[in-house]
């Protein structure tokens, strides 16, 4: 009788491959000591705790009496009101306005000439730019209240200190804000002038009412930032010789300073300025950011 055959029960497991990522994963030695963010934050709390140990050290080691008897005296700072902001700085805003309107007005000519197809424009603009851009501020003040009553004697600038003052600082800003215009212009996409032509619109008029008008919502921003250099650039004032009157923040900080032997007036000029600069300085963040998100 033949024995009856035994079936061997096997147990089937599935059967995992290991991927190539696996297989260097696996090979791959375990990493030891801190990882990336681990040291990122390590260092940055380091360099926290280095800058409040400074702070901590130029408090301790600072005499804060003798800093407040020369820059903080409050007798000195009261009697600066209210001229410090009815004459000073109401003199050094329209001293930045009047330059700035100079140097807008003289800006865009030269951008344009600069971008001209015509050579002998394009050359004196960029000899114009690289001049003004390239000399110091103080010595176009100079130039304006020494060189030009001699080169012209018996000539008056319109205006008398305020139009020299516009007139040196709109030199200056001009050179810059002329880079800035012709940035803003070749920004404008090319198919705004070919549309334009289209229309019938000369090249001029398409220019002046499609072109320069888009032009400066970009270059808004950068604007501002120069009228911000301006507001600083006015002190350069005194090289003209004013009256009384006619002084700005700094000239008149530093007459009353050496009047009563003490930096308080300095003081509080430098902080006159900061009651326009930073606002200025917000406002030219405002409208980046807003920029940014109108190309997102």
């Amino acid at each position: 009788m033949d024995r009856p055959v035994r079936r061997e029960r096997r147990l089937r497991f599935p059967v995992r491959l290991m991927s190539a990522t696996d297989t260097d994963t696996a090979l791959q030695p375990k990493r030891k000591g801190l990882s990336r963010r681990q040291k990122r934050t390590l260092s940055r709390g380091a360099q926290y705790a280095l800058f409040v140990a400074a702070v901590i050290a130029f408090a301790v080691s600072a005499d804060w009496d003798r800093l407040k008897n020369q820059f903080a005296q409050a007798d000195i700072a009261e009697q600066m009101f209210p001229d410090v902001i009815t004459m000073a700085l109401k003199n050094t805003v329209l001293y930045t306005l009047s330059g700035f309107a100079v140097g807008l007005v003289l800006g865009m000519v030269i951008a344009l000439m600069r971008l001209s197809s015509v050579g002998p424009y394009r050359w004196f603009a960029g000899v114009y730019i690289e001049i003004f851009r390239g000399l110091p501020a103080l010595l176009i003040f100079i130039f304006i209240g020494v060189a030009v009553p001699l080169a012209f004697p018996g000539t008056e600038i319109v205006g008398g200190t305020y139009g020299k003052v516009a007139l040196a600082l709109g030199l200056v800003a001009a050179a810059y804000m002329a880079e800035t215009i012709r940035a803003g212009i070749q920004a404008v996409p090319k198919g705004q002038m070919e549309a334009a032509r289209s229309l019938g619109f000369s090249p001029a008029r398409a220019m002046v009412s499609i072109i320069i008008p888009q032009a400066f919502r970009i270059i808004l921003p950068p604007l501002t930032n120069e009228l911000v250099l301006l507001f600083k650039d006015s002190s350069l004032v005194l090289f003209l010789g004013v009256t009384l009157g006619e002084r700005e923040l700094s000239k008149y900080g530093r007459d009353l300073a050496s009047t009563t032997a003490n930096s308080t007036p300095i003081l509080v000029a430098g902080l006159c300025y900061l009651l326009v600069t930073i606002p200025l300085g917000f406002v030219v963040r405002r409208m980046e950011a807003k920029a940014q998100e109108a190309v997102k």
